[in-house]
């Protein structure tokens, strides 16, 4: 059973929120606080029809509390007994739910401290301990939920010294507590959890539940009668992150049917007094310390990166290189330090949701930074990426950290060592841990190896020198990846054809014959270019047939979780005598093939033949490899690394000095205050943003070229004042560009025009942290080069933003017309369409405004083309006014003023899908992915479209 808390703060405005995370998470029974509604406005039909019954005890002010239940819900009180003159609001209701009584709880906050409001809360404490005592003692299972507003130790919160005053952290409310607690009530997050860190409410406006930086304000109390039967508690702290959603994240527990047997304690003497010591001692002794010694002093690094790998298109055989198997999971670095651990990935973001690893590496009594990959396995030892995604919500599979690495330990700096003395090192000192697995190395046959990993069903095969050392920033030569494709033979039963579509068919539906008949496994919709279908057309129009080949007639029109939408998919059924080769990612628990891509036919194989091929079997192969390949360390003339050096990212900026002058573009150029924090919640500085347009111009400036620029400027930061500035007249230096220009009001102004990367830094030392360049160029201020739609959302999670972008390129697929979108790196999307220069902003804006009429047609429920806020309903806007003269959107590759330091950053079309957001590229990461993507905006500044022939396509498609 599921039983969760959660501190909605207002129900009614967070409703969306609510259904969302009760459809994922589908507990059985939710409390809820702070309603802030009155009882006449509780959205009772709508969670019944998402399957919940419901009571509670509505008022207009910030309180109230409500009990949600699948199973049917007897009241049993509507508030605590006792009586109050001052402050009475809806704090508590009690009811009998499914064989356990369930309170729900808000307990008031109390500030400021001092004031009646404290005495009252300390006064209702004392109330609801009275109540508790009664409730404790009873035969039938009690569990006290909700929001307690205390904060009963300094682990529960991530900065104590900054609530001094606060009436949270007042000994009189702790002390409160802990009597409540010693009744008998069992904590049950603490319980779980009793060193760690947890967290359940975060400042409202800084997205600090991303850093594991909070309180813990909501809690369980289990009496006797139920504690043995809890099984697990979470917080679900991505909540936090959804759009409008409340500064609590839901917290649940799960009790299991029965009690549960007793942990014992197998912790040794020393261990314990070890942990509780924090005194690191290193296993055993040996050569490894010898190696260790060499290694030079340093400090753990503060922000540490992964080494990357190039991929290679085959395997190869060489002397002097390594393999490792190639993990199919998440890669992170683990930072170990005082008792501590966590787990960050390549893009610098916290992985809390796997404590397992983090609670086994917390448990090591050693300060370090590894490198691994997290793996779900599944019951065969394979790793499972599909469960590796599902595994917060359904804890299926055996969940693995497998590393491969150690970059520092205990005050030395391994990272210049070579690759062998590393792996002899982590090997001695990685404790023995079912979660935390080494990853072995070995010296063997490279192709051979990679042989047996494709015959294993393996993802590929990592190649890495011996002696090279742990660098981090481009893709090293010194680590390549190899990836097995792995494919697969199937008969075909069928093409379909999408509404709508023009395609002679979207895609083939597959099978494989089991026991004399062809069982349906999916289908694959890619692979193929238009010659190659009207070859495959003609091999399939005499085989059209009535009756479906396929034991079970599929439903080929099925949603999936990245296309919820039916495509209006007609079935043409075909003799199943025709074999094709298709390259797949795996095969599914339920039998289906994911990510499969058309190879070819086969005309060489019976389809009788064809059917499932089964790797061989990953652990039995693996083992054999182990008796026979382990690798042994003999080599003597290896590179040592206190030779090399880890050169940093090249900076235009002398990192000492707070303010200088630099020239660029043969332009003089000063910066000033560079340690002055621009964003404050990131600890990201001036010099920080100069160094990152620095490096992003050659991206940038294409698109910045010949245009008239509006500056948005942040003279203090993203907190800090703003304001936009067109006029440039007498304040440029003499080697920049400037346009006159009269706007719509009459005005005169002289706007600056970019020319190149000098403009750009001029601009960012002005503090522009956003750019804004014009649709159009100065050889033609009239004609832009560009349309585009913007989508931006008002109350809609950015899944929708995805599903709104999606519904405009199926629109502009169907008119033959080319988009590039990209993150507004705020909330929305920008939608791209290159025009060339041959249109006014007049026809840019008509065009834009037919698109988007088209879509809303489609998506209404959801999207609006009122121009005005008030008017929209909470609507997605559908903005098409943007194209018109003098109107700006950021940049391509723009910084923009939010928290993360987040990037306008172009997308492949494959990219928008759910699961996407701003956070992923941000000021850290985006010069690593263009290194690896370049530029995918090219087009944008193409020829651009037949404005003409596809509005009159539009008229005909639509």
């Amino acid at each position: 059973m599921k039983i969760a808390t959660y501190n909605i703060n207002n129900i009614n405005t967070r409703l969306d929120v609510l259904l969302r995370w009760l459809e994922e998470a589908n507990p059985d029974i939710v409390c809820l606080q702070e309603l802030k509604c009155e009882r006449n406005k509780f959205p009772e039909q709508k969670l019944k029809e998402v399957g919940y019954n419901a009571i509670w005890k509505g008022q207009k002010s910030w309180n109230g509390v409500a009990i949600l239940a699948k199973s049917e819900i007897k009241e049993l009180q509507d508030d605590l007994p006792g009586e109050d003159e001052e402050f009475t609001h809806s704090r508590y209701i009690e009811a009998f739910i499914d064989g356990i009584v369930i309170a729900c709880i808000y307990l008031p906050n109390g500030n400021p401290w001092p004031g009646p409001k404290f005495d009252y809360k300390l006064r209702w404490f004392q109330r609801l301990a009275d109540h508790a005592r009664d409730l404790v003692a009873r035969e039938l299972p009690v569990i006290l939920i909700g929001d307690y507003n205390v904060m009963p130790t300094d682990l529960d919160t991530y900065k104590p010294e900054k609530y001094v005053n606060n009436a949270l952290f007042r000994p009189e409310i702790k002390k409160a507590y802990r009597e409540l607690v010693d009744q008998g009530w069992t904590d049950a997050v603490r319980t779980l959890y009793p060193n760690e860190p947890i967290y359940t409410f975060w400042d409202y406006m800084r997205n600090a539940y991303e850093r594991n930086a909070g309180l813990r304000l909501d809690h369980f109390l289990l009496n006797k009668a139920v504690a043995k039967r809890l099984k697990m508690a979470e917080v679900d702290k991505h909540v936090r992150g959804w759009e409008h959603a409340s500064d609590h994240a839901p917290v649940w527990i799960e009790l299991a049917d029965n009690n549960l047997p007793e942990k014992k304690n197998t912790e040794k003497p020393e261990q314990q007094v070890q942990r509780e010591t924090q005194t690191a001692q290193p296993k055993g002794t040996g050569d490894w310390q010898t190696l260790l010694a060499a290694a030079p002093k340093a400090n753990m690094p503060a922000k540490p990166q992964p080494m990357k790998a190039t991929l290679v298109r085959e395997p190869f055989d060489d002397p002097g290189w390594l393999y490792e198997i190639k993990w199919d999971g998440y890669r992170a670095l683990a930072v170990v330090e005082n008792n501590q651990a966590e787990l960050i990935s390549r893009n610098n973001i916290s992985f809390d949701q796997f404590h397992p690893i983090t609670d086994a590496l917390g448990k090591w009594n050693a300060n370090t930074i590894i490198d691994g990959e997290i793996v779900v396995l599944n019951a065969d030892g394979k790793s499972d990426f599909s469960a590796i995604q599902n595994w917060q919500r359904r804890k299926d599979g055996q969940l693995v950290y497998n590393v491969f690495d150690i970059l520092w330990y205990e005050g030395r700096d391994l990272r210049e060592l070579p690759l062998t003395e590393r792996k002899a090192i982590l090997e001695a000192v990685l404790p023995a841990d079912e979660t935390i697995k080494l990853s072995k190395a070995f010296d063997v046959n490279g192709i051979e190896f990679f042989q047996a990993a494709e015959k294993a069903g393996i993802e590929g095969i990592m190649a890495k020198k011996a002696d090279s050392a742990y660098t981090a920033g481009d893709r090293s030569k010194e680590w390549l990846k190899v990836k097995v494709e792995r494919r697969q033979e199937v008969v075909i039963g069928a093409f379909t054809r999408n509404a709508g579509t023009e395609k002679l068919f979207s895609a083939l539906a597959i099978g494989v014959y089991e026991k004399g008949v062809l069982r349906y496994i999916g289908k694959v919709g890619t692979g193929w270019s238009e010659k190659k279908q009207k070859e495959m057309m003609a091999q399939f129009e005499p085989l059209i047939t009535e009756v479906c080949p396929f034991d079970v007639e599929p439903d080929v029109d099925e949603p999936s979780q990245f296309r919820p939408r039916r495509l209006g998919a007609k079935p043409f059924w075909l003799k199943p005598e025709l074999v094709c080769e298709v390259n797949i990612a795996e095969i599914t628990s339920d039998g289906k093939v994911r990510q499969a891509s058309f190879k070819g036919m086969r005309s060489d194989k019976n389809p009788k033949d064809v059917i499932i091929e089964v790797p061989a079997d990953t652990t039995a192969t693996v083992a054999k490899m182990d008796e026979t390949s382990e690798l042994i360390i003999t080599k003597t003339n290896r590179k040592k690394a206190m030779n090399k050096t880890i050169k940093p990212e090249a900076s235009f900026l002398d990192p000492e000095k707070d303010s200088q002058t630099v020239k660029v573009n043969g332009c003089p150029l000063t910066f000033n205050h560079l340690s002055k924090v621009y964003w404050p919640e990131d600890g990201i500085t001036k010099r920080d943003m100069f160094n990152y347009y620095d490096q992003v111009a050659e991206y940038m400036v294409p698109y910045l070229k010949d245009r008239p620029m509006s500056l948005n400027r942040f003279p203090n930061g993203i907190h800090g004042p703003s304001f936009y500035q067109k006029n440039v007249k007498d304040k440029v230096p003499d080697c920049m560009a400037t346009m006159p220009h009269t706007n719509d009001k009459g005005e005169e102004k002289e706007y600056l025009v970019a020319t190149n990367k000098a403009s750009l830094l001029w601009m960012v030392s002005l503090g522009c942290i956003e750019i804004n360049p014009w649709f159009s160029r100065v050889q033609s201020p009239g004609n832009p080069d560009f349309c585009v739609i913007d989508l931006d959302p008002d109350k809609q999670h950015f899944d929708q933003v995805i599903s709104a972008a999606q519904e405009v390129k199926r629109v502009l697929d169907t008119i033959g017309v080319t988009a590039y979108p990209k993150t507004s790196g705020s909330t929305g999307m920008h939608i791209y369409i290159p025009l060339g220069a041959k249109y006014t902003y007049d026809q840019s804006q008509l065009f834009a405004k037919i698109i988007v009429s088209l879509v809303h047609k489609q998506i209404p429920e959801y999207t609006s083309l009122e121009r005005m806020v008030k008017n929209r309903g909470g609507k997605m806007y559908l903005d098409f006014l943007q194209n018109r003269p003098d109107a700006t959107i950021a940049g391509v590759y723009s910084l923009r003023p939010k928290p993360g330091a987040t990037v306008s950053m172009p997308l492949t079309w494959d990219e928008v899908k759910p699961g996407l957001t701003m956070k992923d590229f941000t000021i850290h990461n985006a010069i690593q992915r263009l290194k690896e993507t370049g530029d995918l905006f090219k087009g944008v500044l193409g020829e651009g479209i037949d404005l003409m022939a596809v509005i009159q396509k539009a008229q005909s498609a639509f």
